[in-house]
């Protein structure tokens, strides 16, 4: 029904009991015994293992008496059909609402048909188109008691007020927030876009699309830059039938808006509502927004800025409590041969008892346990080979070699260009050895190539294998073909575009997901496809492989993360929760957890063990295209369309950093394998160097226990950039660090 502009709401001491009855211990607006409806489920309910609402209580003496008021109103109007409805649902009889409101009536007949909220939501429905009712003194009960405004009621179920004063009613509200202090009307300002959008999506829900229009070119100017393709969707969007589908919408409907607000402000804006009798404005809070409130000092329009943007807003304080155990896992004790040659140059130096406490202290360093690392077998790995630790001796080996980054010592930047790419290079992987190299191409075959002078060969036909004495020591060799030597392969299997690859820590397998919603594994013995892992309905944009092997993460256009074995064929997790594309994913260095990058703006961490979301990390302006924890797991880098590229602490679950100069999007990220610099690479032909062990030493711990859970981050982006590398027009995509820190990048030269 419409909204009356001047009628009553309850007095300001009846409504800030029964509101602040309502908060918990958030802040957060639940719903009120006047019968506003519960909030929809949120999106990440299911993700993030939270506890369900509870059931509202039993109607009492006053919802009766909202039940019967209604009742009442249908009459008054000849809306018999309605009563009908009405009486049938809340199980009265036909002479019970005829008895006035005398405030003795139980509530169990109420209750009957189901709880006020959906019966009340069911007689919305069933009036006819509503009609504008002029302000008037609420009837009084025959009991003498005031009964409540029905056309209150009902324009909070209904979902809609006069179309001509939704101007009015964002009007009042904009002004008032402007003449607030400066301190409060940053946070207040947060109100603007969420109230704008549902404000138009209800006036082209009920069919009001001129006054929607005129509402739209009035106040779509004043929203943040940051939601304009938020507000290109929208724009397009002018009739109801435009709705049905339209994904981006149905978040903004289905979707609490996160609002963090400190209590100060909101007991401004909850006296200024009360105050204007502002109804429409207060239902659309109560049941699209979700205030979180602190105690503390209002935030500061930067601070605001830099952790909104998302399509949600900002993430609940509650969501990133959760305990994550970031530490490494114990790395198992293998000892580290000396070689001949090692010791020889060691002599030539002079040198030998300087190197040699070195290798030691590596060796032993291993074997610490780290307090914050998960229990060894907190997840079931893979056991290690005997392979497997050869590989991890000349890890070792490489890393007493590996030159010690700093400002004072950049590493040096091997670029890889793809030079008549015209089948569309769209996503390149290094071996974390640096032998190989592969590429996935827009037409949808995968490439290898090796890097080193060492050629690739396949194993041999099975008949050639059993003339093979499988006791000699170079079996491994004799099992390849030199007739198949050459310096790269392809390999056929997807029907669309391949947009994610990633190789396996043992170099064996390669992964590869595609348009046509596979992921495919490959074996690097024979070149050929091993399995076809069919989950995702729609193109999968990214895949990789844990550190550990074994598992391996996808992420695609249906909204979900997916987390597998490579002998299952059916996923082991499915991660829900985003409101977008997943558009990267990345292993956490010990594997317990994984994080996903998502067309809305988030980042999330996941639990593998158990599938939870313990992160939901806020502040991108645009899709996320790249993600990289560093070395120690402690920390987590993001970038994304907007240019940016996030720090965040991972243990508080907390931006720590902000590091801007890029005009492009973010694309690649990687920390040096001493976590001492981030390298980024960019749309924009250039990769930049960043100071990365400055950028978290710098972070004052003492700012984590702050009571709004938001440090203030420092404009110092000048400062830890420390070089800036341009290609000639080569768009970047890919970054690696070899185990001795020379930095090979990787994209496709794109001739202007």
């Amino acid at each position: 029904m419409a909204a009356v502009q001047d009628g009553p709401i309850e007095s300001e001491s009846d409504k800030e009991t029964k509101t602040d009855a309502l908060n918990d211990g958030a802040g957060n607006i639940t719903g009120s015994s006047t019968g506003v409806l519960s909030s929809p489920p949120n999106a990440t309910s299911s993700a993030t293992g939270a506890a369900k609402p509870m059931a509202p209580p039993p109607p009492g003496p006053e919802d009766q008496q909202t039940l019967l008021a209604v009742l009442q109103y249908l009459k008054k109007n000849n809306l018999l059909e309605s009563v009908d409805i009405l009486r049938r649902e809340a199980g009265l009889s036909d002479d019970e609402d005829s008895q006035g409101t005398d405030g003795s009536g139980s509530a169990a007949n109420a209750d009957e048909g189901g709880d006020a909220n959906s019966l009340l939501n069911r007689v919305s429905i069933a009036t006819p188109a509503p009609v504008a009712v002029p302000a008037a003194p609420p009837p009084k009960a025959s009991g003498g008691e005031d009964q409540p405004d029905v056309n209150v009621v009902l324009s909070a179920y209904s979902q809609q007020g006069d179309p001509a004063l939704y101007d009015t009613y964002y009007t009042g509200l904009k002004n008032f927030i402007e003449s607030v202090l400066d301190c409060h009307r940053a946070e207040l300002s947060q109100l603007f876009y969420p109230l704008f959008v549902h404000m138009y999506l209800e006036l082209v829900y009920n069919n009001h699309e001129q006054e929607g229009k005129t509402f739209f070119d009035k106040f779509s100017g004043d929203q943040e830059c940051y939601y304009q393709d938020d507000l290109r969707v929208l724009s397009s969007v002018s009739k109801r039938e435009h709705m049905r589908g339209n994904e981006t919408l149905l978040d903004f409907r289905t979707s609490k808006f996160v609002l963090r607000i400190s209590r100060d402000s909101y007991q401004l804006l909850k006296r200024h509502l009360q105050e204007r009798q502002n109804n429409q404005i207060w239902n659309i809070i109560q049941e699209h927004l979700y205030i979180d409130i602190f105690d503390g000092m209002p935030r500061s329009k930067s601070q605001i800025d830099s952790m909104s943007g998302s399509l949600a807003g900002e993430a609940r304080r509650e969501a990133n409590k959760v305990k994550v155990f970031y530490g490494l896992l114990k790395e198992p004790e293998i000892e580290v041969p000396l070689d001949d040659e090692d010791e020889e140059a060691e002599n030539e130096e002079g040198k030998p008892k300087k190197k040699k406490p070195k290798k030691d202290s590596m060796g032993n360093k291993s074997k610490k346990q780290d307090p914050n690392a998960p229990q060894q077998a907190r997840i079931p790995l893979p056991e290690l080979k005997d392979s497997d630790k050869l590989d991890k001796i000349m890890n070792l080996k490489e890393a007493t070699k590996r030159i010690r980054l700093g400002p004072e010592a950049l590493p040096s930047i091997c670029f890889y260009s793809f030079l008549n790419a015209y089948q569309g290079l769209t996503a390149v992987d290094f071996t974390d050895d640096s032998s190989l190299i592969a590429g996935g191409f827009a037409d949808s075959t995968v490439r290898v190539w090796s890097v080193t002078p060492k050629k690739l060969r396949r194993v041999k036909s099975a008949v050639d294998l059993n003339v093979i004495d499988k006791e000699s020591d170079d079996v491994l060799e004799r099992i390849m073909d030199d007739k198949t030597a050459s310096e790269s392969k392809v390999m056929y299997g997807h029907t669309g575009p391949v947009y994610g690859i990633s190789f396996s820590s043992d170099r064996n397998y390669l992964l590869s997901s595609s348009e046509d919603g596979t992921v495919r594994l490959w074996s690097l013995q024979t070149y050929t496809c091993l399995v076809g892992y069919k989950g995702h309905n729609y193109p999968v944009w990214d895949t990789q492989f844990s550190p550990f092997g074994y598992y391996f993460i996808s992420g695609g256009h249906d909204r979900v993360a997916r987390l597998w074995a490579t002998d299952h064929y059916q996923p082991l997790r499915i991660f829900a929760g985003h409101l977008g594309d997943v558009t990267c994913t990345q292993f956490h260095p010990n594997s317990n957890y994984v994080a996903t990058g998502s067309a809305d703006r988030t980042v999330r961490m996941w639990d593998v063990l158990n599938g939870n979301c313990v992160r939901i990390l806020t502040g991108h302006k645009g899709p996320i295209h790249s993600l990289a924890f560093s070395p120690n797991g402690k920390f987590l880098a993001s970038g994304a369309t907007d240019g940016r590229v996030l720090l965040w602490d991972i243990g508080h679950g907390l931006m720590i950093g902000d590091l801007k100069g890029h005009t492009d999007t973010v694309y690649a990220l990687k920390f040096s394998r001493d976590g001492e610099i981030l390298a980024s690479g960019s749309m924009d032909n250039t990769v930049r160097l960043w100071n990365a062990y400055k950028a978290f030493d710098d972070v004052e711990t003492d700012d984590f226990t702050s009571a709004t859970g938001h440090i203030h981050l420092p404009e110092n982006s000048h400062e830890l950039l420390l070089g800036t590398y341009m290609t000639k027009s080569t768009p970047v995509i890919h970054l690696h660090f070899t185990r001795r820190n020379l930095l090979l990048t990787a994209g496709a030269y794109n001739p202007q």
